[in-house]
């Protein structure tokens, strides 16, 4: 197209030149241009809309609970001391055996010592009995359970990779199937240019 353009421009350059120097005098030769159109054409072609790739999925994991019965305190052994059992026991004692005694006494109003007779005194008194002694005693204390809850994975996470394939589509594109162009052609003008 560019040596077509050049080869124009030098033609019109030398007709240029040659009017020029003929001006005012007979015109030997002459030309007129001739344009011709750019022919276009509608082409359609498949271009990649998407590239299309991978997509990855992930799905969480599942947990579930179980129980048990878990010991939390194993058996073991103490003692205590258990104390004595005793029981109030009730008995008559003679507190004093009686018998001659002296003491004075006030007989119509003279002050005298009598010899005089006096009986056994008895009195109920309380004694604590020990029916059971003292004694230590061994005590076990049984294990300890409790109930706890566990977690178990019942299934772990899983991933999905998905393949996506590129995706494509029809565009349609006007391209130059010939170029447009300016070319001279001579023409015979009567009494204007010579045959």
């Amino acid at each position: 197209m560019i040596r077509k353009h050049s080869a124009s421009l030098a033609t019109v350059a030398m007709l240029a030149s040659v009017s020029g120097t003929a001006a005012g005098g007979r015109a030997l030769e002459c030309y007129e241009p001739i344009h011709r159109q750019a022919l276009y054409d509608t082409v359609y072609e498949d271009v990649m809309v998407s590239p299309g790739g991978q997509v990855v999925d992930y799905d969480a994991p599942i947990f579930g609970t179980y129980q048990s019965v878990d010991p939390i305190a194993p058996p073991r052994v103490t003692y205590e001391t258990v104390p004595a059992v005793t029981r109030t026991v009730y008995h008559t004692v003679k507190v004093d055996d009686g018998g001659y005694a002296w003491e004075w006494r006030v007989i119509h109003g003279r002050k005298v010592l009598c010899k005089v007779w006096r009986k056994a005194r008895y009195a109920r008194v309380a004694e604590t009995v020990v029916v059971q002694p003292e004694r230590v005693r061994r005590v076990v204390q049984p294990a300890e359970y409790e109930a706890v809850a566990h977690e178990v994975l019942v299934r772990p996470q899983q991933v999905r990779i998905r393949e996506i394939p590129p995706s494509y589509a029809t565009v349609a594109r006007r391209v130059v199937v010939r170029e447009g162009s300016t070319s001279w052609r001579r023409v015979h003008i009567p009494r204007h240019c010579v045959d």
